[in-house]
């Protein structure tokens, strides 16, 4: 590899993951020939979207050295808060604001809470979030103990639909994406890389530690809570366990983004970038007609293939 191969992948740590969704693409391209078409690719966005909002989420949290080991719970906690309030008030159009507004506050506050008891009570950021992580679950199945209820035709309906023309996932997505790329651009984002590269540096420089990373929890927390609206909108009911697997699903489109999970290196769109990966390996899986036993194996090595050219990539001279 040349050296300036090696500046570029240091200073675009998402090189690699830009590399494997090329190459997916194509593969997918040849294994699924409608691929391509607008139909399939808005589908395709509609299923990778949830994975891709906590994925945003926690690339703030990572990106201050620490993680966020509650955000599938998170997910679930909206998603079946929303729906219950929306079936106790009979489909109203009051009810789907209440619900909305209740996600917004609800998932920013679970943040909070992660963020106060590891930046203020020092807690150990791996063992507090898994602890809350069961916290939410449990407040989840309280709420709703097992999957059930229904939204009303027209939440569904406006998630599956469009605004003037462009489907409405596609527009949560841009909205997602104009969020990242503005926040890359303010203090708080430099102070936030300054926190995971070297906190108590950070700190005696007057960088604001315990409000950033705070702040880092309060935004998985609200992309928590977006991802669990997406899967209201695209499920039309509640499930107390459909964010179990978004959290480490999350974790490994960080990674392969080319966020480092010391922190300070690596960014938002690379996690998009990430989680889309993630979600062209099942469709590989799925449409190459593999059997089930082999399945969790080849996803298992494809993953472990990108991560290692990314390593190799970051490492070569």
């Amino acid at each position: 590899m040349t050296m300036r191969a090696v500046l570029s992948t240091q200073r675009y740590p998402a090189l690699m993951a830009v590399a494997v969704f090329l190459v997916l693409c194509v593969v997918n391209a040849i294994l699924q020939p409608s691929f391509l078409r607008g139909g399939v690719a808005v589908s395709n966005v509609a299923a990778f979207l949830p994975m891709i909002l906590v994925a945003i989420g926690q690339t703030y949290v990572v990106l201050a050295s620490d993680i966020d080991l509650s955000a599938g719970a998170i997910v679930s906690l909206v998603n079946v808060a929303v729906v219950s309030i929306i079936d106790s008030m009979g489909g109203s159009g009051a009810s789907i604001a209440l619900g909305l507004a209740t996600a917004l506050a609800l998932g920013p506050l679970c943040g909070l809470v992660n963020g106060l008891c590891v930046a203020v009570l020092r807690f150990q950021p791996i063992v507090t979030t898994f602890a809350s992580g069961i916290v939410f679950g449990g407040v989840a199945l309280w709420i709703l103990p097992e999957a059930g209820k229904q939204v009303p035709a027209a939440v569904y309906q406006a998630y599956a639909g469009a605004v003037w023309g462009v489907p409405t996932v596609l527009l949560i997505l841009l909205a997602a994406i104009g969020f990242t790329s503005y926040v890359s651009r303010t203090p708080f984002y430099s102070a936030l890389r300054a926190t995971g590269g070297h906190m108590q540096a950070a700190y005696q420089t007057g960088v604001p530690v315990g409000q950033v990373r705070i702040g880092a929890y309060a935004i998985s927390g609200l992309f928590g809570a977006l991802a669990g609206l997406a899967l209201v909108g695209e499920t039309a009911s509640g499930d107390p366990l459909i964010g179990g697997a978004l959290t480490l699903s999350s974790v490994t489109a960080v990674v392969l983004g080319g966020t480092a999970l010391k922190g300070c290196v690596g960014g938002a769109m690379g996690s998009i970038l990430g989680a889309f990966i993630l979600g062209l390996i099942n469709n590989v899986i799925f449409f190459a007609q593999l059997p089930f036993e082999w399945q969790g194996l080849v996803q298992g090595v494809i993953i472990l293939a990108a991560l290692a050219g990314g390593v190799a990539m970051a490492r070569g001279k």
